[in-house]
C-alpha cells in the first residue's frame, strides 16, 4: 500500500468533488471514505488509474450521503447526474485548498488540523497523535473547521502569509506519535511552491530546510537539549543545507524581502559557520534589524540582544535586553546566558534556575536546570 501516493492525491480528488458542486465538509468526508476503500481493496486489486478510482468511489459516496439526507432533496436533481467514470481531469487545485484550510474565520490550531487532513491526507487518529490529544477531540476540532469554510468559494483569492503561517506552525510541532510534523510541513511547502511563485514561499521553504538539516544533533543520546554552539556539525545534512542555501539565493535575488526569507538568511549563516567561534554575528545582527524592521516582533528583538551580544560583547547584549519587556518568553534565559558570558556566575546561576520553572517545555526545563547547577557547582569549587 503506497501511502504517500494517497496522501498526494487526496488534495485533488477533494478539489473534484468540490467543483462538481459538493460542499467542503460533504466533500471531505466522501473522500476520507474512499481512501479507507483504498485502504482495504488496493494491495490485492490495485488499479490503474489510483486519482480516478478515487474521484469515482469518492463522488458515489456523496451521492449516497445526499440522498439520504431529506433536507437536501433540493440537490437530487444535480447530484443525480453523477458523470461517467474515466480519467480525472488533470487540474491541481491544491492552491485553492491550502487558502480554504487556512481561512481567517479559523482558529490557528484548527487552520492547522484542517490543512493536515484536507492537503496532508493524514487521518484524523495521525493528527490527534501528533499533537497528543483524544482522537475525539481531533474529531471535533476538524468537524467545526469544515462546517466554518463549508460556504467559502474557490473563487475567491486567498492570503499566501496566512498559508504560511499555518504551515510554519504545523513545522515547529516537529515530531511525535506516527507523524514527523517537520517532514510533513516541509512535503507541504515544497507542494506550496510548485504551485505558486512567491519569494516567501520559498523562503519559507529555505527556512524549514535549514533548521531541519541540524535536526539529529539538537539532542544527545539521553534525549537532553544540545545549544547550537555545542552542536556536532558533523551530524548536520548538508544536502538540506546546500539546497535551502540555493533556494534562498534565488529567492533573495527578486529583491521582495520578507519575514522568512530574513529568517532563513540568519539560519543560512549558522549553517555556514564550519564552528561556532567563526560565526559571521555582525551580519547576523544585520538580518535581525531587518526582521525586526518588517515584524517589529519583540521575541525577534530578544534574539537580536543574543547575537549583539555575540557580535560586540555581553554588555552590548544586555543593554539591548534591557530595553525589552522581562515578561517575553525565555527572556531570563537569555538574560542568564548573557551574565555568565559577562563573568557574573551567581547572577547567571539564579537567573537560570528561575528561567527553569517559566520554562514550557520538560527539554528546555532540564536544560535550563542542568545550566543552574553547573555554575553553582563551579561556584562551590571556587570557594
Amino acid at each position: 500500500m503506497d501511502e504517500a501516493l494517497i496522501r498526494s492525491l487526496t488534495p485533488g480528488v477533494l478539489t473534484v468533488l468540490v467543483r462538481r458542486g459538493a460542499d467542503f465538509a460533504a466533500a471531505e468526508d466522501a473522500v476520507q471514505d474512499a481512501l479507507v476503500e483504498a485502504v482495504r481493496g488496493w494491495p490485492d486489486d490495485p488499479p490503474r488509474d489510483p486519482k480516478g478510482w478515487l474521484v469515482t468511489v469518492a463522488w458515489r459516496r456523496f451521492l449516497d450521503a445526499t440522498r439520504a439526507d431529506t433536507a437536501r432533496r433540493r440537490r437530487e436533481d444535480r447530484v443525480e447526474e453523477e458523470p461517467a467514470p474515466g480519467p480525472a481531469p488533470d487540474v491541481d487545485d491544491t492552491l485553492q485548498l491550502y487558502f480554504l484550510c487556512a481561512h481567517p474565520s479559523l482558529t490557528p490550531s484548527s487552520a492547522v488540523a484542517l490543512t493536515l487532513r484536507a492537503v496532508g491526507g493524514l487521518t484524523t487518529r495521525q493528527i490527534a497523535q501528533a499533537y497528543l490529544v483524544p482522537e475525539a477531540t481531533m474529531a471535533q476540532r476538524i468537524s467545526r473547521a469544515k462546517r466554518t469554510v463549508s460556504g467559502v468559494r474557490f473563487d475567491r483569492p486567498g492570503d499566501v502569509a496566512t498559508v504560511l503561517r499555518v504551515l510554519y506552525l504545523v513545522f515547529n510541532e516537529g515530531y511525535s506519535g506516527d507523524v514527523d510534523l517537520a517532514a510533513e510541513a516541509i512535503r507541504l511547502t515544497r507542494q506550496l511552491a510548485a504551485s505558486v511563485d512567491h519569494p516567501e514561499v520559498a523562503g519559507l521553504l529555505a527556512l524549514m530546510l535549514l533548521h531541519h538539516a541540524r535536526r539529529a544533533a539538537r539532542t544527545a543520546p539521553d534525549g537532553s537539549l544540545v545549544p547550537l554552539a555545542e552542536q556536532d556539525r558533523g551530524r548536520w545534512d548538508t544536502a538540506s543545507i546546500a539546497e535551502g542555501v540555493r533556494i534562498l539565493q534565488a529567492a533573495l535575488a527578486r529583491d521582495r524581502l520578507g519575514e522568512f526569507q530574513a529568517q532563513a538568511a540568519i539560519a543560512a549563516l549558522h549553517a555556514d559557520a564550519p564552528t561556532a567561534g567563526e560565526t559571521d554575528w555582525v551580519q547576523i545582527v544585520e538580518w535581525y534589524d531587518e526582521l525586526a524592521r518588517l515584524t517589529d516582533n519583540p521575541v525577534v528583538r530578544l534574539n537580536r540582544a543574543v547575537a549583539v551580544g555575540e557580535a560586540d560583547g555581553p554588555r552590548a547584549g544586555l543593554a539591548a535586553l534591557a530595553a525589552l519587556d522581562d515578561a517575553l518568553p525565555r527572556y531570563t534565559a537569555v538574560a542568564a546566558y548573557l551574565h555568565e558570558r559577562d563573568g557574573d556566575l551567581d547572577t547567571a546561576a539564579r537567573l537560570y534556575a528561575e528561567a527553569a520553572h517559566k520554562a514550557s517545555g520538560l527539554a528546555e526545563r532540564d536544560h535550563l536546570t542542568r545550566q543552574a547547577a553547573r555554575l553553582n557547582s563551579r561556584h562551590r569549587r571556587g570557594r
